[in-house]
């Protein structure tokens, strides 16, 4: 079925993150989700935008309504900061529940599908929530919730956040969280629309968390995650010896990852239900 699906992909950062992550070796946000996209759903097609940029919009001659479904990558941007970047996000995501279009997305995405509906986000009490989500724990909603269908109960999912959701809108319902971060998922119903979203990153893989351990090396230690660039080093080649060969048990068990982690058929199965019980419905229901 996959390749008749169209997707317009939303990355999430400025110009300035999106080259702090390519000098780092880390692919931007956008790439990621593409990627993804295209791995789950065979043949679709897929168009990656950029609202924070001035003068960004979707290919000539598009319109949202055009597309199955928008997937919303993460942002170093802060979704309560009044600024262009900002602003411009989210009224795409208002314009998208408006369009009737299902949207999902990670992190960055949880927030602005909150905020676009009347939610509010915050930094987080806590800290920042870096490397490993352990523990994320499914609401009795969220063990109903199509987007959850196969997924265990209890799990850990990559993350990288310091905001988090603190006000749901009306029509949104919490689907998991754990002891850190209040909100891990979330299903929103707005004007027409749906947006489900997740705090955590599918769509990360080791490779791809060691860059970003990289590129965020400085914050990292000033934070108290790592002692000195020594251990920073040592961090990112033990994740990157770990992509080489994710069967290595002394590394599996040096960072405590298990399949929740590695297994892509685990760890995007909430994507998948997403192509499969949003996005699928509302294309043949057009057809």
């Amino acid at each position: 079925m996959g390749e008749k699906l169209r997707f317009v992909v939303v990355d999430g950062y400025a110009r300035a993150g999106r080259e702090e992550l390519a000098a780092g070796g880390a692919s931007s946000g956008g790439q990621l989700y593409a990627r993804m996209l295209e791995a789950l759903a065979p043949g679709c097609r897929v168009d990656v935008v950029h609202p924070a940029d001035p003068g960004e919009s979707l290919p000539t001659g598009a319109a949202l309504a055009d597309y199955d479904g928008v997937a919303w990558s993460g942002s170093s941007l802060t979704v309560y900061h009044d600024t262009p970047e900002v602003r411009a996000q989210i009224e795409f995501a208002r314009e998208a529940y408006r369009a009737g279009v299902p949207q999902f997305g990670s992190c960055w995405a949880a927030q602005i599908a909150v905020v676009a509906a009347g939610g509010a986000c915050a930094r987080n009490p806590r800290g920042r929530e870096f490397f490993i989500a352990r523990k994320i724990r499914l609401t009795g909603a969220g063990r109903g919730h199509p987007m959850y269908e196969g997924k265990k109960s209890v799990f850990d999912g990559w993350i990288s956040h310091d905001d988090e959701i603190t006000h749901l809108p009306p029509n949104a319902v919490r689907l998991a969280g754990n002891d850190f971060t209040h909100v891990q998922a979330v299903a929103v119903t707005h004007e027409g629309g749906l947006f489900w979203a997740v705090q955590y990153h599918p769509e990360y893989d080791v490779h791809e968390m060691a860059r970003l351990a990289f590129c965020r090396k400085e914050k990292l230690i000033e934070l108290g995650f790592l002692p000195d660039m020594a251990a920073a080093d040592a961090f990112v080649d033990g994740l990157e010896a770990l992509h080489a060969d994710p069967a290595d048990a002394a590394l599996r068990f040096r960072f405590a990852i298990d399949e929740d982690i590695l297994n892509p058929d685990v760890r995007q199965a909430e994507v998948r239900n997403w192509i499969t019980r949003a996005v699928w419905p509302r294309r043949l229901a057009r057809a």
